[in-house]
């Protein structure tokens, strides 16, 4: 009889589970609270314009992620740089570009640095030794975790404009804490994989179909296919032993309260929902921090941006995006996403602040915004977007098996080595399977890099 396999959580990681499982003949049901998939990655529809909660971007050394995607038959729906470019905007000064060369890694991005005008002379050659001394660091190496990469920086001659102008378009985006307060672990694992290992490593990959259509649409296909039970708007509440072994999930659904049997488990939840399903089995478990993300959504009367992206420099937009053809913003119409990471002071502020702020701010950028007329100005929030990449954050990250044989773990937020990327799900739903079909995991962690980092 084949083994009866539950997952608990419809993201990136529980679907990689699923799939997973039931390739290697399990009976798997996946049961989802919400009343659609895709986890942390999905959109909404607001004033008749599709909208991604937020911009997931990946790079070319995301070979996990990507390999879902044509898992789900929908890895037409993304484009990957042919190689990697990005559009530096900064008030009043002409638009710079951070571009690779055919060159081999680490001279591959040696000219982008000496071009680059957000930066003296002596702030260059002081970034391309504090990277060649970052090359050289083991992620690994557990004591990297107790520092902060701003701390490091510091300590190799980068200031604070040094940090501003180049170290936090990177660190941003990807370990959503700004480079003063994130672990120096992760800052090695994501500048090493994503910049410094290989030349095309850090080609950036764009979804241009919305997150539903690429994500959660194909991956209910999918798991159908697969034969998968999905179980919408099913909510878990506790999960014990069962008493002739394996284990028994407490939950409700449409049709009230009911009691799941399985011979294993992979509980995919978020880092703010998973301890409290788990305690009961593995016992208590260390609470990760969140950091939150905002995302602004500005719909302009007429084009205002010619880039499908950008990043800012001295203003208080990070990085923005163009989604008018992916979201089907109205003819003539320009919509632009502004994605704003370790976004805590913006979590505070009304839509009225954010819009007196920002509003000005993309003017400030896009001169063509001059003389536009915003549509449109919405805001979405993520509270607990992932989990707060800071030192010391490595021992709350679960490994995919537990003391419990069946009882698995994945998520993002697990012992991926990543920080909380698409990447990352994905391959912490690989390492999971294993362990809820009682099969051995040789890794440590819950998955091995293929290759390197992203914006997520």
């Amino acid at each position: 009889m084949s083994r009866r396999i539950v997952v608990i959580g419809g993201g990136l990681a529980g679907v990689t589970a699923a799939l997973d499982c039931a390739e290697a003949g399990a009976k798997v049901s996946l049961l989802e609270v919400r009343r659609r998939l895709g986890g942390a990655a999905y959109s909404v529809l607001r004033d008749g314009i599709e909208m991604d909660n937020g911009q997931h971007v990946f790079l070319r050394c995301c070979h996990n992620y990507r390999r879902l995607l044509a898992r789900l038959g929908s890895d037409h729906l993304v484009h990957l740089q042919p190689r990697l470019s990005i559009p530096v905007l900064s008030p009043g000064r002409p638009p710079a570009r951070i571009a690779r060369s055919p060159l081999p890694a680490p001279l591959h991005l040696a000219g982008a640095l000496a071009r680059y005008p957000h930066m003296t002379v002596g702030r260059k050659l002081g970034a391309a030794r504090a990277a060649r001394a970052l090359s050289l660091l083991d992620p690994d190496d557990p004591a990297l975790d107790r520092i902060a990469f701003g701390e490091w920086l510091a300590g190799h001659g980068q200031d604070e404009g040094a940090v501003a102008a180049l170290w936090d378009l990177i660190a941003l985006p990807t370990m959503n804490v700004p480079a003063a307060q994130a672990s120096l672990a992760l800052a090695a694992f994501v500048f090493q994989t994503g910049l410094l290992a290989g030349a095309a490593a850090g080609d950036v990959g764009f979804h241009v179909a919305t997150l539903q259509r690429i994500l959660g649409d194909p991956a209910l296909r999918a798991l159908e296919q697969a034969g998968v039970e999905v179980r919408l708007g099913w909510r878990a509440q506790s999960l014990t032993g069962g008493p002739g072994g394996g284990f028994e999930l407490q939950g409700t659904s449409t049709e009230g309260q009911e009691t799941i049997v399985a011979d294993g488990v992979v509980v995919a939840l978020p880092h703010d929902r998973a301890p409290a399903l788990l305690e009961g089995l593995i016992g208590p478990v260390r609470a990760l921090e969140s950091s939150p993300i905002v995302n602004l959504h500005v719909v302009y009367d007429r084009e205002v941006m010619e880039e499908p992206f950008a990043a800012g420099v001295r203003t208080p937009v990070q990085y923005l995006f163009d989604r008018s053809a992916a979201a089907g913003a109205p003819a003539g119409c320009q919509y632009l996403a502004v994605s704003l990471s370790g976004a805590a002071r913006e979590m505070q502020m009304s839509v009225e602040e954010l819009r007196e702020e920002y509003v000005p701010a993309l003017t400030a950028l896009l001169p063509r915004a001059r003389g536009a007329r915003m549509e449109s100005f919405l805001v979405t929030r993520e509270h607990a977007a992932t989990f707060r990449a800071a030192p010391g954050s490595a021992a709350s990250r679960l490994q995919a098996g537990t003391a419990v044989p069946g009882l698995a773990v994945a998520g993002a937020w697990t012992a991926t080595g990543w920080p909380a990327t698409l990447e990352g799900a994905v391959m912490s739903g690989h390492a999971a399977a294993p362990v809820a079909l009682g099969q051995e995991i040789g890794a440590a962690r819950a998955g091995t890099p293929a290759a390197a980092g992203t914006p997520a």
